[in-house]
């Protein structure tokens, strides 16, 4: 039983004439009747009883006609529902990015993805880097903002790198400045400040360890184990000092001073990551070239 088949059946019990209905579907009549005759034969049964001048249906094609309109209303509502995926206009986007990242980076270009193409569903996971990964790994996300180097071992993964981002030292207005009052700190200044430090598997905290151990000290913790905005928070309050990524001091700057580290300082890579076995949606990939495209006008 061919598609092409029912349409032609369905034009012809509706319009109860051969010529009309071949018109109807734009084929040429001999044509619809070779169709007709042939699912006739495959079915068993007679679909039409043909007297001169009348066309009506048998019992086994009023049988079909109500299945036949349905296969055909399913596949123009499949054919509907493809366009308009293809168009952008609905749709979905798993994206995966690390707090920090949802907090400095995403929301302006959310927004800005949001309001050309409302009809896409943006569904956001936060977690650390290593999480992302396995997230990637399984197909639960389409694309994930992550931190590099990536975790070893990682599974086959293709990266773009989208930005290099400096990090700053952000502590309360009401606190003596870190650094002994200097316009820029170094990363040997935090030995004997009280840092507030990220929980474990933090890419930040991984990185700030790493940077004070590089200068010959232990970082002493006077909190640890937040999220992004509790270290903020305890920060304001005057429990320590914190390192966080320029653009996260930027959008979170009221209560806080930020000041800058001196040269060489510290920095991250965010990267863009997809399975490389699996090409992403067309609606993963719009948000991926919009996302590059803002990261270049600023």
């Amino acid at each position: 039983m061919q598609f092409q088949q029912l349409q032609y059946f369905v034009a012809v019990a509706e319009t109860r004439h051969f010529t009309r209905a071949a018109d109807l579907v734009h084929v040429a009549q001999p044509s619809l009747s070779q169709q007709i005759k042939a699912l006739e034969r495959e079915l068993g049964a007679d679909l039409f009883l043909r007297a001169r001048g009348n066309i009506t249906l048998t019992d086994a094609g009023e049988a079909l006609l109500p299945l036949a309109r349905r296969i055909l209303a399913d596949a123009d509502t499949a054919r509907h529902e493809v366009q308009e995926l293809a168009q952008l206009r609905s749709g979905r986007v798993r994206l995966g990015a690390t707090p920090s990242v949802c907090t400095g980076l995403l929301p302006d270009v959310l927004r800005a993805f949001h309001d050309r193409y409302p009809g896409i569903r943006l569904l956001i996971e936060e977690g650390g880097s290593h999480d992302l990964v396995r997230e990637l790994a399984r197909g639960a996300l389409d694309l994930a903002l992550v931190v590099l180097p990536l975790p070893t071992p990682a599974p086959a993964l293709t990266t773009v790198e989208l930005l290099r981002e400096d990090l700053v030292v952000v502590s309360s207005p009401d606190a003596p400045r870190p650094g002994q009052g200097r316009r820029t700190v170094r990363v040997s200044d935090l030995e004997g400040e009280r840092l507030v430090m990220f929980r474990h598997g933090y890419d930040l905290r991984e990185l700030t360890v790493a940077a004070c151990r590089a200068e010959g000290f232990e970082p002493d913790f006077a909190v640890e184990g937040g999220e992004m905005d509790a270290v903020l928070g305890f920060v304001r309050a005057g429990l320590g000092v914190a390192v966080v990524p320029r653009m996260v001091a930027a959008r979170s700057g009221r209560g806080l001073r930020v000041t800058p580290l001196a040269r060489p300082g510290l920095h991250r890579v965010i990267a863009l990551a997809h399975r490389s076995d699996v090409a992403p949606p067309r609606a993963a990939r719009e948000l991926q070239r919009m996302l590059q495209r803002m990261l270049l006008e600023r």
